[in-house]
């Protein structure tokens, strides 16, 4: 018996401002008390669903790949996991083509109709597992959530009077987190 290989990919879909795409200058408006990082973290429309998900990666991976690639991904494709609340989706594909989808979601620029936003893909982790793709999702939540409440503590002070552009800060302070759990993705300049 021949076991099945999959990697499950766990990515986040960001919404950037359409206005200010290129570079966010910090100023004083309403949209600006969020944190910086959480900006682009937003909920998905109750219109994006898995169907309309398993359609933006069979349509990149025929564009980029045509034939080829959509017959390789069509048998083993299969969304395991959508959140609209956190914008997070976990996709299952065979071990040998999870570079095909990677890429199909790295050209997706635009969700379709009926959802019709600019939007990014990021993926955040391959796994060989879905345990170990659904524990990653969990502790980058985890990370957004202190960010969130570590920049509503220091909102006091003006992001123009301490001269943060584009959403840096002056401390480079990691995030504890619960169990000894570090992100390791963050890489100290020192």
């Amino acid at each position: 018996m021949v076991r099945l290989k999959h990697r499950y990919l766990l990515v986040n879909i960001l919404y950037p401002d359409p206005k200010t795409i290129n570079v966010r200058i910090a100023t004083e408006t309403a949209d600006q008390n969020a944190p910086y990082s959480l900006q682009f973290r937003q909920p998905s429309s109750q219109q994006l669903n898995i169907k309309i998900l398993l359609r933006i990666i069979r349509d990149g991976v025929a564009e980029l790949f045509g034939d080829y690639g959509s017959g390789k991904v069509a048998g083993t494709l299969q969304i395991k996991y959508f959140s609209p609340a956190t914008s997070t989706a976990i996709i299952r594909v065979s071990r040998d083509h999870y570079r095909l989808v990677w890429a199909a979601l790295s050209f997706c620029t635009f969700l379709p109709k009926p959802v019709n936003q600019p939007c990014v893909f990021q993926v955040v982790r391959v796994s060989g597992t879905i345990r170990k793709a659904e524990e990653e999702a969990i502790r980058r939540a985890r990370i957004s959530i202190k960010r969130a409440q570590r920049a509503v503590k220091g909102s006091a002070t003006s992001a123009i009077e301490t001269g943060a552009v584009a959403g840096a800060t002056e401390d480079d302070e990691d995030v504890s987190m619960i169990n000894g759990i570090e992100d390791h993705d963050e890489v100290e300049d020192e």
